[in-house]
């Protein structure tokens, strides 16, 4: 698992972080490996190095619990199988004895489609260029080097690869977060390289972030305000500079309907609910103040399989409305699910761009370490 040793932990995205802690927990010699969501941030063959670790643990008398909601992980990785459904044991299963649909039912409490249906799209005209991007990280370290890549209306590119090489940056950059150091970005054909976050949005640019809970919400506001965030500068929010509070609640009321948010009122603070309707609140808003472009950067990392399918079915949606979508992941099987066209990033450069009829998962993973 590759990690820079002297790179400070604010200096790494969120799946780096991960990899430390994984490293930190092994090299100690732990009795009891408690591991949540750990392949989340993994390719394929990093994934079956980490079952071998684990593998070679128990075999030593020591114990893991494995914590995923990848149902092929479930049957590779475990002995046991223990499924919660609303915080309430509901079955336990000797793990060659059950299989993915099943388990999948007794966690969601209903069939779900690990295979989406998408109508046929015609992607439309370019609404996102880049042309030989490049970008430093906190480090003063090359992140970005020469990425370049088109997305039409329409159309879903996604982009693949193991955390730490580029993907944090180039979200940042494509949302005014982060300067360029060369290269171009258009947008609707209209130049906006190094323009501010502000510009960004006016752009119709929407951001689901990678870190939903530092950049995606303020744990300590309300659900209501949270999902106004981005319309609070102009009508029916406000009005002259000064904000409607009722209309904000009935704004964020018909939100949570429409997306099903899982809230007491809207009034709760955001830090009181679960990570999948914290994502949905992310969802929500950007959504719904989209004007040409989403970028979502691992939307679905850490949700059980009902809120996965639900937010790649917003994904899906977005694109047959006519938005260009640039999704961010390390789940492979959600890039092939979900998107058209898989671009893969290593150490700051584009692999190569595959249509997903032509990709698998073996040399998806073998490209992203660096394999061409």
């Amino acid at each position: 698992l590759e990690v820079e040793p002297q790179s400070y932990i604010w200096q790494l995205g969120v799946g780096e972080r991960q990899r430390v802690e994984i490293l930190k927990l092994i090299y100690r010699g732990a009795e009891i490996l408690i591991l949540d969501e750990p392949t989340a941030v993994l390719t394929p063959q990093e994934s079956r190095d980490l079952n071998r670790v684990i593998h070679q643990m128990t075999t030593e008398g020591k114990s893991a619990i494995f914590i995923t909601h990848k149902m092929e992980e479930v049957i590779a990785f475990s002995d046991w199988v223990r499924v919660l459904h609303k915080g309430r044991l509901v079955a336990v299963k000797k793990t060659k004895e059950t299989d993915p649909g099943e388990l999948v039912r007794l966690m969601v409490g209903r069939d779900v489609l690990f295979c989406l249906e998408q109508k046929e799209r015609n992607p439309g005209d370019v609404v996102l260029e880049l042309n030989d991007v490049q970008a430093i990280d906190d480090k003063g370290l090359p992140a970005l080097k020469g990425v370049s890549f088109k997305i039409r209306s329409g159309e879903i590119l996604g982009i693949a690869g193991v955390a730490g090489n580029g993907q944090k940056q180039l979200a940042e950059v494509l949302t005014g977060l982060r300067k360029t150091t060369g290269g171009r970005i258009k947008i609707n054909g209209e130049v906006k390289t190094n323009k501010t976050p502000f510009d960004m949005i006016c752009s119709g640019v929407s951001h689901i972030p990678a870190d939903r809970n530092v950049r995606g919400v303020v744990g300590d506001m309300s659900v209501a305000d949270n999902l106004a965030m981005k319309g609070y500068r102009k009508a029916p929010l406000t009005k002259k500079g000064i904000l409607h509070p009722k209309r904000i609640l009935e704004l964020a009321r018909r939100m949570i309907d429409a997306y099903r948010i899982d809230t007491p009122t809207p009034h709760t603070h955001a830090k009181f609910l679960s990570g999948g309707n914290v994502q949905k609140i992310i969802l929500a808003r950007e959504i719904d103040a989209c004007r040409g472009l989403l970028i979502a950067a691992y939307p679905s990392r850490g949700l059980d399989v009902g809120a996965t399918e639900y937010v790649r079915n917003q994904m899906i949606e977005q694109s047959e409305s006519g938005k260009a979508v640039l999704l961010i992941s390390e789940d492979l099987e959600e890039l092939m699910t979900v998107a058209d066209n898989i671009a893969v990033l290593y150490e700051g450069r584009i692999m190569g761009i595959l249509n997903c009829n032509e990709a698998d998962t073996e040399k998806l993973g073998m490209m992203m370490a660096g394999i061409e």
